[in-house]
Protein backbone atom coordinates (compact mmCIF):
# COMPACT_ATOMS: atom_id res chain seq x y z
CA UNK A 1 0.00 0.00 0.00
CA UNK A 2 2.84 2.43 0.73
CA UNK A 3 3.99 2.16 -2.87
CA UNK A 4 0.56 3.28 -4.10
CA UNK A 5 0.79 6.37 -1.90
CA UNK A 6 4.31 7.16 -3.08
CA UNK A 7 3.27 6.81 -6.71
CA UNK A 8 0.33 9.15 -6.33
CA UNK A 9 2.47 11.87 -4.74
CA UNK A 10 5.42 11.68 -7.11
CA UNK A 11 3.50 11.33 -10.33
CA UNK A 12 1.45 14.47 -9.79
CA UNK A 13 4.38 16.48 -11.11
CA UNK A 14 6.35 13.93 -13.16
CA UNK A 15 3.64 11.97 -14.89
CA UNK A 16 3.62 10.84 -18.52
CA UNK A 17 0.32 9.14 -19.22
CA UNK A 18 0.44 5.56 -20.49
CA UNK A 19 -2.50 6.26 -22.77
CA UNK A 20 -2.17 6.36 -26.56
CA UNK A 21 -4.29 8.11 -29.16
CA UNK A 22 -5.66 4.76 -30.37
CA UNK A 23 -6.84 3.90 -26.88
CA UNK A 24 -8.45 7.32 -26.56
CA UNK A 25 -10.50 6.52 -29.66
CA UNK A 26 -11.91 3.45 -27.90
CA UNK A 27 -14.19 5.82 -26.01
CA UNK A 28 -15.10 7.89 -29.06
CA UNK A 29 -16.33 4.89 -31.09
CA UNK A 30 -19.28 2.61 -30.36
CA UNK A 31 -20.08 -0.95 -31.36
CA UNK A 32 -23.36 -1.72 -33.15
CA UNK A 33 -25.04 -2.82 -29.95
CA UNK A 34 -28.54 -2.39 -28.61
CA UNK A 35 -31.89 -4.09 -29.09
CA UNK A 36 -32.26 -6.80 -31.73
CA UNK A 37 -34.64 -4.69 -33.85
CA UNK A 38 -32.21 -1.77 -33.72
CA UNK A 39 -29.24 -3.99 -34.67
CA UNK A 40 -31.15 -5.77 -37.45
CA UNK A 41 -31.73 -2.41 -39.16
CA UNK A 42 -28.10 -1.26 -38.61
CA UNK A 43 -29.21 1.41 -36.15
CA UNK A 44 -31.07 3.56 -38.70
CA UNK A 45 -33.68 4.84 -36.23
CA UNK A 46 -33.13 8.59 -36.07
CA UNK A 47 -36.49 9.40 -37.70
CA UNK A 48 -38.41 6.37 -36.41
CA UNK A 49 -38.20 5.96 -32.64
CA UNK A 50 -40.37 3.48 -30.81
CA UNK A 51 -37.38 1.38 -29.73
CA UNK A 52 -35.29 1.59 -26.56
CA UNK A 53 -32.00 1.82 -28.45
CA UNK A 54 -33.40 4.46 -30.82
CA UNK A 55 -33.27 7.10 -28.07
CA UNK A 56 -29.46 6.76 -28.13
CA UNK A 57 -29.59 8.06 -31.73
CA UNK A 58 -32.42 10.55 -31.27
CA UNK A 59 -33.88 11.09 -27.78
CA UNK A 60 -37.20 12.19 -29.33
CA UNK A 61 -37.71 8.56 -30.38
CA UNK A 62 -39.15 7.52 -27.01
CA UNK A 63 -42.14 9.85 -27.54
CA UNK A 64 -43.30 7.43 -30.26
CA UNK A 65 -44.04 4.76 -27.63
CA UNK A 66 -47.78 4.14 -27.32
CA UNK A 67 -47.74 2.02 -24.15
CA UNK A 68 -45.66 1.41 -21.07
CA UNK A 69 -43.08 -1.29 -21.70
CA UNK A 70 -39.88 -2.93 -20.52
CA UNK A 71 -37.34 -4.99 -22.42
CA UNK A 72 -33.92 -6.56 -22.31
CA UNK A 73 -31.42 -7.93 -24.82
CA UNK A 74 -28.99 -10.84 -24.73
CA UNK A 75 -26.03 -10.55 -27.09
CA UNK A 76 -23.22 -12.81 -28.26
CA UNK A 77 -20.22 -11.09 -29.87
CA UNK A 78 -17.56 -12.94 -31.86
CA UNK A 79 -14.43 -11.06 -32.96
CA UNK A 80 -12.04 -12.58 -35.49
CA UNK A 81 -8.64 -11.04 -36.17
CA UNK A 82 -6.10 -11.91 -38.83
CA UNK A 83 -2.66 -10.35 -38.47
CA UNK A 84 0.08 -10.13 -41.08
CA UNK A 85 3.49 -9.47 -39.55
CA UNK A 86 6.34 -9.53 -42.06
CA UNK A 87 4.47 -12.05 -44.19
CA UNK A 88 3.39 -14.36 -41.35
CA UNK A 89 -0.41 -14.60 -40.97
CA UNK A 90 -2.04 -15.61 -37.68
CA UNK A 91 -5.76 -15.92 -36.84
CA UNK A 92 -7.31 -15.33 -33.42
CA UNK A 93 -10.85 -15.60 -32.10
CA UNK A 94 -12.67 -14.11 -29.12
CA UNK A 95 -16.24 -14.66 -27.87
CA UNK A 96 -18.34 -12.93 -25.24
CA UNK A 97 -21.94 -13.24 -24.04
CA UNK A 98 -23.82 -10.78 -21.85
CA UNK A 99 -27.02 -8.86 -21.13
CA UNK A 100 -26.31 -6.06 -23.55
CA UNK A 101 -29.35 -3.82 -23.09
CA UNK A 102 -32.09 -3.16 -20.52
CA UNK A 103 -34.79 -0.50 -20.90
CA UNK A 104 -38.15 0.72 -19.73
CA UNK A 105 -40.66 3.46 -20.66
CA UNK A 106 -43.60 5.11 -18.89
CA UNK A 107 -46.14 6.87 -21.11
CA UNK A 108 -48.27 9.66 -19.64
CA UNK A 109 -51.07 10.61 -22.04
CA UNK A 110 -52.68 14.04 -21.83
CA UNK A 111 -56.47 13.67 -21.99
CA UNK A 112 -57.07 17.41 -22.23
CA UNK A 113 -58.50 17.72 -25.73
CA UNK A 114 -57.65 21.44 -25.90
CA UNK A 115 -53.95 20.95 -25.24
CA UNK A 116 -51.58 20.46 -28.17
CA UNK A 117 -49.20 18.47 -25.97
CA UNK A 118 -50.40 14.90 -26.41
CA UNK A 119 -48.13 12.98 -24.03
CA UNK A 120 -44.93 12.90 -22.02
CA UNK A 121 -42.69 9.83 -21.85
CA UNK A 122 -40.11 9.01 -19.21
CA UNK A 123 -37.71 6.26 -20.21
CA UNK A 124 -34.44 4.63 -19.29
CA UNK A 125 -32.01 2.58 -21.33
CA UNK A 126 -28.73 0.92 -20.38
CA UNK A 127 -26.40 -0.45 -23.06
CA UNK A 128 -22.87 -1.72 -23.41
CA UNK A 129 -21.83 0.77 -26.07
CA UNK A 130 -18.40 -0.84 -26.38
CA UNK A 131 -17.30 -4.41 -25.64
CA UNK A 132 -13.52 -4.49 -25.19
CA UNK A 133 -13.19 -8.28 -25.25
CA UNK A 134 -10.58 -8.99 -27.92
CA UNK A 135 -7.33 -10.84 -28.58
CA UNK A 136 -4.65 -10.23 -31.21
CA UNK A 137 -1.69 -12.52 -31.95
CA UNK A 138 1.18 -11.87 -34.35
CA UNK A 139 4.56 -13.47 -34.98
CA UNK A 140 7.24 -13.20 -37.63
CA UNK A 141 10.84 -12.36 -38.39
CA UNK A 142 11.68 -8.68 -38.39
CA UNK A 143 14.75 -8.07 -40.60
CA UNK A 144 15.15 -4.45 -39.57
CA UNK A 145 14.58 -3.67 -35.94
CA UNK A 146 14.88 -4.96 -32.39
CA UNK A 147 12.62 -3.93 -29.54
CA UNK A 148 15.74 -2.37 -28.05
CA UNK A 149 14.81 0.71 -30.09
CA UNK A 150 11.74 1.14 -27.89
CA UNK A 151 13.89 1.51 -24.77
CA UNK A 152 16.41 3.70 -26.61
CA UNK A 153 13.66 6.14 -27.64
CA UNK A 154 13.05 6.89 -23.95
CA UNK A 155 16.68 6.87 -22.82
CA UNK A 156 18.21 9.03 -25.54
CA UNK A 157 17.47 12.75 -25.88
CA UNK A 158 16.31 12.83 -29.51
CA UNK A 159 12.60 12.58 -28.77
CA UNK A 160 12.35 14.58 -25.55
CA UNK A 161 15.29 16.95 -25.86
CA UNK A 162 16.82 15.99 -22.51
CA UNK A 163 19.14 13.19 -21.46
CA UNK A 164 18.35 10.60 -18.84
CA UNK A 165 21.44 10.49 -16.63
CA UNK A 166 22.96 7.08 -16.01
CA UNK A 167 22.88 7.88 -12.30
CA UNK A 168 19.08 7.98 -12.40
CA UNK A 169 19.04 4.42 -13.73
CA UNK A 170 21.50 3.06 -11.18
CA UNK A 171 20.66 4.86 -7.93
CA UNK A 172 16.82 4.85 -7.97
CA UNK A 173 14.02 2.36 -7.64
CA UNK A 174 11.52 1.79 -10.47
CA UNK A 175 8.60 3.20 -8.46
CA UNK A 176 10.45 6.48 -7.79
CA UNK A 177 10.70 7.38 -11.49
CA UNK A 178 8.30 8.88 -14.00
CA UNK A 179 7.06 6.54 -16.71
CA UNK A 180 9.53 7.79 -19.34
CA UNK A 181 12.50 7.07 -17.06
CA UNK A 182 10.91 3.77 -16.01
CA UNK A 183 11.12 2.51 -19.60
CA UNK A 184 14.79 3.47 -19.83
CA UNK A 185 15.33 1.89 -16.40
CA UNK A 186 13.87 -1.41 -17.57
CA UNK A 187 16.05 -1.41 -20.68
CA UNK A 188 19.19 -0.54 -18.74
CA UNK A 189 18.68 -2.94 -15.85
CA UNK A 190 17.70 -5.69 -18.30
CA UNK A 191 20.90 -5.15 -20.35
CA UNK A 192 18.89 -4.27 -23.46
CA UNK A 193 20.65 -0.90 -23.72
CA UNK A 194 24.06 0.23 -22.46
CA UNK A 195 25.73 3.64 -22.06
CA UNK A 196 27.68 4.66 -25.12
CA UNK A 197 31.38 4.21 -24.21
CA UNK A 198 32.29 6.77 -26.86
CA UNK A 199 30.32 9.50 -25.04
CA UNK A 200 30.82 8.80 -21.33
CA UNK A 201 29.73 12.29 -20.25
CA UNK A 202 26.74 12.68 -22.54
CA UNK A 203 24.44 10.05 -21.01
CA UNK A 204 23.68 8.56 -24.41
CA UNK A 205 22.86 4.90 -24.98
CA UNK A 206 23.31 2.14 -27.54
CA UNK A 207 21.40 -1.09 -28.12
CA UNK A 208 23.04 -4.16 -26.60
CA UNK A 209 21.90 -6.21 -29.60
CA UNK A 210 23.82 -7.22 -32.70
CA UNK A 211 22.18 -6.30 -36.03
CA UNK A 212 20.46 -9.04 -37.98
CA UNK A 213 17.10 -10.84 -38.01
CA UNK A 214 14.79 -10.76 -35.02
CA UNK A 215 12.05 -13.32 -34.45
CA UNK A 216 9.19 -11.61 -32.60
CA UNK A 217 5.87 -12.64 -31.10
CA UNK A 218 3.22 -10.28 -29.76
CA UNK A 219 0.06 -11.20 -27.88
CA UNK A 220 -2.52 -8.59 -26.86
CA UNK A 221 -5.57 -9.43 -24.76
CA UNK A 222 -8.18 -6.84 -23.78
CA UNK A 223 -11.25 -7.15 -21.57
CA UNK A 224 -13.92 -4.83 -20.23
CA UNK A 225 -16.80 -2.63 -21.29
CA UNK A 226 -18.02 0.92 -21.76
CA UNK A 227 -21.59 1.16 -20.46
CA UNK A 228 -24.08 3.97 -21.03
CA UNK A 229 -27.16 4.71 -18.91
CA UNK A 230 -29.54 7.12 -20.67
CA UNK A 231 -32.20 8.96 -18.64
CA UNK A 232 -34.73 10.24 -21.14
CA UNK A 233 -37.57 12.78 -21.19
CA UNK A 234 -39.63 13.25 -24.37
CA UNK A 235 -42.91 14.76 -25.45
CA UNK A 236 -45.31 14.73 -28.40
CA UNK A 237 -46.66 18.06 -29.70
CA UNK A 238 -49.78 17.79 -31.88
CA UNK A 239 -49.70 14.78 -34.18
CA UNK A 240 -46.60 15.94 -36.04
CA UNK A 241 -43.72 16.74 -33.70
CA UNK A 242 -41.69 14.85 -31.10
CA UNK A 243 -39.00 16.32 -28.84
CA UNK A 244 -36.54 14.60 -26.52
CA UNK A 245 -33.67 15.09 -24.10
CA UNK A 246 -31.16 12.58 -22.69
CA UNK A 247 -28.83 12.81 -19.73
CA UNK A 248 -26.23 10.07 -20.15
CA UNK A 249 -23.96 8.51 -17.57
CA UNK A 250 -21.02 6.29 -18.59
CA UNK A 251 -19.14 3.59 -16.71
CA UNK A 252 -15.96 2.12 -18.16
CA UNK A 253 -13.43 -0.53 -17.19
CA UNK A 254 -10.71 -1.51 -19.67
CA UNK A 255 -7.88 -3.99 -19.12
CA UNK A 256 -5.05 -4.65 -21.54
CA UNK A 257 -2.31 -7.26 -21.20
CA UNK A 258 0.44 -7.38 -23.80
CA UNK A 259 3.18 -10.04 -23.98
CA UNK A 260 6.13 -9.48 -26.33
CA UNK A 261 8.89 -12.01 -27.08
CA UNK A 262 12.03 -11.50 -29.17
CA UNK A 263 14.95 -13.76 -30.03
CA UNK A 264 17.81 -13.64 -32.50
CA UNK A 265 20.39 -16.02 -33.94
CA UNK A 266 22.75 -13.25 -34.88
CA UNK A 267 26.37 -14.39 -35.05
CA UNK A 268 27.78 -12.89 -31.89
CA UNK A 269 28.96 -13.95 -28.45
CA UNK A 270 27.96 -10.77 -26.66
CA UNK A 271 24.70 -8.93 -25.95
CA UNK A 272 21.04 -9.86 -25.68
CA UNK A 273 19.72 -13.06 -27.28
CA UNK A 274 16.16 -13.32 -25.92
CA UNK A 275 13.66 -10.92 -24.37
CA UNK A 276 10.26 -11.28 -22.72
CA UNK A 277 8.39 -8.01 -22.01
CA UNK A 278 5.01 -7.96 -20.26
CA UNK A 279 2.77 -4.92 -19.79
CA UNK A 280 -0.49 -4.73 -17.88
CA UNK A 281 -2.71 -1.65 -18.00
CA UNK A 282 -6.12 -0.94 -16.54
CA UNK A 283 -8.18 2.18 -17.29
CA UNK A 284 -11.41 2.82 -15.42
CA UNK A 285 -13.68 5.74 -14.70
CA UNK A 286 -16.92 7.51 -15.46
CA UNK A 287 -18.30 10.12 -17.82
CA UNK A 288 -21.39 12.07 -18.79
CA UNK A 289 -23.01 13.68 -21.83
CA UNK A 290 -26.37 14.96 -23.04
CA UNK A 291 -28.42 14.65 -26.22
CA UNK A 292 -31.17 16.72 -27.86
CA UNK A 293 -33.40 15.62 -30.69
CA UNK A 294 -36.60 16.13 -32.65
CA UNK A 295 -38.69 14.10 -35.10
CA UNK A 296 -41.23 15.62 -37.49
CA UNK A 297 -43.96 13.98 -39.56
CA UNK A 298 -43.63 15.80 -42.88
CA UNK A 299 -46.74 14.11 -44.26
CA UNK A 300 -48.55 10.79 -44.00
CA UNK A 301 -45.52 8.79 -45.07
CA UNK A 302 -42.36 10.86 -44.56
CA UNK A 303 -40.53 11.37 -41.26
CA UNK A 304 -37.45 13.53 -40.60
CA UNK A 305 -35.21 13.64 -37.57
CA UNK A 306 -32.34 15.75 -36.28
CA UNK A 307 -30.27 15.13 -33.16
CA UNK A 308 -27.19 16.43 -31.39
CA UNK A 309 -24.97 14.50 -29.01
CA UNK A 310 -22.60 16.53 -26.86
CA UNK A 311 -19.00 15.54 -26.21
CA UNK A 312 -18.61 12.91 -23.53
CA UNK A 313 -16.53 14.16 -20.61
CA UNK A 314 -14.65 11.33 -18.91
CA UNK A 315 -12.63 11.22 -15.72
CA UNK A 316 -10.26 8.27 -15.95
CA UNK A 317 -7.68 6.51 -13.81
CA UNK A 318 -4.81 4.33 -15.01
CA UNK A 319 -2.91 1.50 -13.39
CA UNK A 320 0.18 -0.12 -14.86
CA UNK A 321 2.59 -2.98 -14.13
CA UNK A 322 5.61 -4.17 -16.12
CA UNK A 323 7.97 -7.15 -16.24
CA UNK A 324 11.12 -7.62 -18.33
CA UNK A 325 13.22 -10.79 -18.58
CA UNK A 326 16.26 -11.12 -20.87
CA UNK A 327 18.87 -13.72 -21.72
CA UNK A 328 22.25 -12.83 -23.17
CA UNK A 329 26.02 -13.31 -23.36
CA UNK A 330 28.31 -11.66 -20.77
CA UNK A 331 26.04 -8.65 -20.28
CA UNK A 332 29.06 -6.39 -20.24
CA UNK A 333 30.95 -8.54 -17.72
CA UNK A 334 33.81 -10.50 -19.33
CA UNK A 335 34.02 -12.77 -16.28
CA UNK A 336 30.64 -14.30 -17.19
CA UNK A 337 30.81 -17.13 -19.71
CA UNK A 338 27.84 -18.49 -21.62
CA UNK A 339 24.23 -17.27 -21.34
CA UNK A 340 22.80 -15.63 -18.24
CA UNK A 341 19.40 -14.21 -17.31
CA UNK A 342 18.32 -10.81 -16.04
CA UNK A 343 14.86 -10.04 -14.67
CA UNK A 344 13.50 -6.58 -13.94
CA UNK A 345 10.17 -7.03 -12.16
CA UNK A 346 8.68 -3.90 -10.70
CA UNK A 347 6.27 -6.01 -8.60
CA UNK A 348 4.34 -2.79 -8.08
CA UNK A 349 1.02 -1.68 -9.49
CA UNK A 350 1.50 2.01 -10.20
CA UNK A 351 -1.65 4.12 -9.71
CA UNK A 352 -1.60 7.34 -11.73
CA UNK A 353 -3.47 10.59 -11.01
CA UNK A 354 -6.95 11.06 -12.46
CA UNK A 355 -7.05 12.74 -15.87
CA UNK A 356 -9.80 13.82 -18.28
CA UNK A 357 -10.73 12.76 -21.79
CA UNK A 358 -13.20 14.62 -24.00
CA UNK A 359 -14.65 12.79 -27.00
CA UNK A 360 -16.11 14.66 -30.02
CA UNK A 361 -19.73 15.70 -30.39
CA UNK A 362 -21.97 14.24 -33.09
CA UNK A 363 -24.78 15.47 -35.36
CA UNK A 364 -27.26 13.05 -36.96
CA UNK A 365 -29.81 13.76 -39.68
CA UNK A 366 -32.46 11.17 -40.55
CA UNK A 367 -35.22 10.43 -43.07
CA UNK A 368 -37.76 7.62 -43.12
CA UNK A 369 -40.58 6.54 -45.41
CA UNK A 370 -43.50 4.54 -43.95
CA UNK A 371 -45.38 2.17 -46.27
CA UNK A 372 -48.57 2.21 -44.23
CA UNK A 373 -48.65 -0.94 -42.07
CA UNK A 374 -46.57 -2.92 -44.58
CA UNK A 375 -43.09 -1.67 -43.73
CA UNK A 376 -40.60 1.16 -43.82
CA UNK A 377 -37.17 2.28 -44.97
CA UNK A 378 -34.93 4.59 -42.95
CA UNK A 379 -31.64 6.44 -43.51
CA UNK A 380 -29.36 8.09 -40.93
CA UNK A 381 -26.22 10.10 -41.58
CA UNK A 382 -23.92 11.22 -38.75
CA UNK A 383 -20.90 13.52 -38.62
CA UNK A 384 -18.21 13.48 -35.93
CA UNK A 385 -14.97 15.49 -35.86
CA UNK A 386 -12.47 13.14 -34.23
CA UNK A 387 -9.73 15.78 -34.20
CA UNK A 388 -11.63 17.28 -31.25
CA UNK A 389 -10.53 14.39 -29.02
CA UNK A 390 -8.78 16.06 -26.09
CA UNK A 391 -6.79 14.81 -23.10
CA UNK A 392 -6.65 17.13 -20.10
CA UNK A 393 -4.77 18.81 -18.54
CA UNK A 394 -3.14 20.02 -21.74
CA UNK A 395 0.33 20.03 -20.15
CA UNK A 396 3.74 18.87 -21.36
CA UNK A 397 2.69 15.24 -21.10
CA UNK A 398 -0.75 15.32 -22.73
CA UNK A 399 0.00 18.04 -25.27
CA UNK A 400 1.72 15.60 -27.71
CA UNK A 401 -1.41 13.43 -27.74
CA UNK A 402 -3.63 16.43 -28.41
CA UNK A 403 -1.31 17.58 -31.20
CA UNK A 404 -1.47 14.07 -32.69
CA UNK A 405 -5.27 14.15 -32.57
CA UNK A 406 -5.36 17.48 -34.37
CA UNK A 407 -2.90 16.36 -37.05
CA UNK A 408 -3.87 12.72 -37.61
CA UNK A 409 -7.64 12.68 -37.11
CA UNK A 410 -10.44 14.18 -39.20
CA UNK A 411 -14.20 14.59 -39.51
CA UNK A 412 -15.80 11.32 -40.59
CA UNK A 413 -19.31 10.38 -41.63
CA UNK A 414 -21.40 7.33 -40.87
CA UNK A 415 -24.24 6.12 -43.11
CA UNK A 416 -26.88 3.70 -41.80
CA UNK A 417 -29.73 2.28 -43.88
CA UNK A 418 -32.45 0.05 -42.48
CA UNK A 419 -35.64 -1.53 -43.78
CA UNK A 420 -38.51 -3.51 -42.29
CA UNK A 421 -41.30 -5.53 -43.93
CA UNK A 422 -44.30 -6.68 -41.91
CA UNK A 423 -46.40 -9.72 -42.73
CA UNK A 424 -49.21 -10.44 -40.28
CA UNK A 425 -47.50 -10.89 -36.88
CA UNK A 426 -44.00 -11.27 -38.41
CA UNK A 427 -41.45 -8.55 -39.14
CA UNK A 428 -38.44 -9.05 -41.41
CA UNK A 429 -35.52 -6.61 -41.28
CA UNK A 430 -32.24 -5.75 -42.89
CA UNK A 431 -29.65 -2.99 -42.90
CA UNK A 432 -26.34 -1.63 -44.15
CA UNK A 433 -23.70 0.44 -42.35
CA UNK A 434 -20.68 2.39 -43.61
CA UNK A 435 -18.39 4.33 -41.28
CA UNK A 436 -15.45 6.38 -42.53
CA UNK A 437 -12.06 6.11 -40.88
CA UNK A 438 -11.36 8.73 -38.19
CA UNK A 439 -7.76 8.95 -39.48
CA UNK A 440 -6.47 11.04 -42.36
CA UNK A 441 -4.30 8.04 -43.29
CA UNK A 442 -6.59 5.06 -43.85
CA UNK A 443 -3.68 2.64 -43.48
CA UNK A 444 -3.76 3.33 -39.75
CA UNK A 445 -7.48 2.52 -39.62
CA UNK A 446 -9.65 1.82 -42.65
CA UNK A 447 -13.34 2.37 -43.26
CA UNK A 448 -15.84 0.06 -41.58
CA UNK A 449 -18.53 -1.69 -43.62
CA UNK A 450 -21.26 -3.96 -42.36
CA UNK A 451 -24.68 -5.43 -42.94
CA UNK A 452 -27.43 -6.80 -40.70
CA UNK A 453 -30.56 -8.88 -40.80
CA UNK A 454 -33.20 -10.19 -38.42
CA UNK A 455 -36.85 -10.86 -37.72
CA UNK A 456 -39.43 -10.51 -34.98
CA UNK A 457 -42.74 -11.94 -33.86
CA UNK A 458 -45.54 -10.09 -32.05
CA UNK A 459 -47.35 -12.26 -29.48
CA UNK A 460 -49.61 -9.39 -28.46
CA UNK A 461 -48.31 -7.88 -25.25
CA UNK A 462 -44.96 -9.63 -25.75
CA UNK A 463 -42.50 -9.26 -28.63
CA UNK A 464 -39.48 -11.36 -29.50
CA UNK A 465 -36.79 -10.06 -31.87
CA UNK A 466 -33.64 -11.72 -33.20
CA UNK A 467 -30.82 -10.14 -35.18
CA UNK A 468 -27.42 -10.78 -36.73
CA UNK A 469 -25.01 -8.06 -37.73
CA UNK A 470 -21.58 -8.27 -39.35
CA UNK A 471 -18.86 -5.67 -39.81
CA UNK A 472 -15.24 -5.63 -40.91
CA UNK A 473 -12.36 -3.17 -40.81
CA UNK A 474 -8.66 -3.16 -41.74
CA UNK A 475 -6.04 -1.34 -39.69
CA UNK A 476 -2.43 -1.27 -38.57
CA UNK A 477 -1.78 -2.09 -34.93
CA UNK A 478 1.45 -0.57 -33.61
CA UNK A 479 3.40 -3.02 -31.48
CA UNK A 480 4.76 -0.23 -29.27
CA UNK A 481 3.85 3.42 -28.90
CA UNK A 482 7.23 4.85 -29.92
CA UNK A 483 10.74 4.01 -31.03
CA UNK A 484 9.88 0.55 -32.34
CA UNK A 485 8.17 1.32 -35.65
CA UNK A 486 7.06 -2.19 -36.67
CA UNK A 487 3.29 -2.60 -37.04
CA UNK A 488 1.06 -5.58 -37.70
CA UNK A 489 -1.51 -5.36 -40.50
CA UNK A 490 -4.85 -6.31 -39.01
CA UNK A 491 -8.14 -7.44 -40.52
CA UNK A 492 -10.97 -7.58 -37.98
CA UNK A 493 -14.41 -9.13 -38.40
CA UNK A 494 -17.25 -8.67 -35.93
CA UNK A 495 -20.25 -11.03 -35.69
CA UNK A 496 -23.03 -10.14 -33.26
CA UNK A 497 -26.19 -12.16 -32.53
CA UNK A 498 -28.85 -10.57 -30.33
CA UNK A 499 -32.22 -11.53 -28.90
CA UNK A 500 -34.65 -9.02 -27.36
CA UNK A 501 -37.77 -9.70 -25.30
CA UNK A 502 -40.22 -6.81 -24.83
CA UNK A 503 -43.25 -6.73 -22.51
CA UNK A 504 -45.95 -4.10 -23.00
CA UNK A 505 -47.65 -3.19 -19.72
Amino acid sequence: MKYFIIALILFNSTFLQSQSLAEGLLYANQNMNGSARFSAMSGAFGALGGDFSSLNVNPAGSAVFMNNQVGFTLSSLNTKNQTNYFGSKINSNDNSFDINQVGGALVFNNFDQKSKWKKIVLSFDYENTRNFSNSIISMGTNPNQSVADYFLSYANPDLYGSNIPVDDLTSNYYEDLDIRTQQAYLGYQGYVINPDPGNPNQNTYLANVSPGNFYQENFIDTEGYNGKAAFNLSAQYTDRFYFGLNFNSYFTDYEKTSLFYESNDNNNTDGMKELYFENYQRTYGRGYSFQLGTIAKLNKNFRAGLSYESPTWYELDDEKKQLLTTTGYKYGNPTISGLSDATVDSDILIVYPTYKLQTPSKWTGSLAYIFGKGGLISIDYSLKNYSNVKFKPNDNFFRPLNIQANELLKTSGELRIGAEYRYKLWSFRGGYRYEQSPYENKRIMGDLTGFSTGFGYNFGNTKLDLSYNYAQRKSQEAVFSQGFTAAQNLKSQFNNISATLIFEL
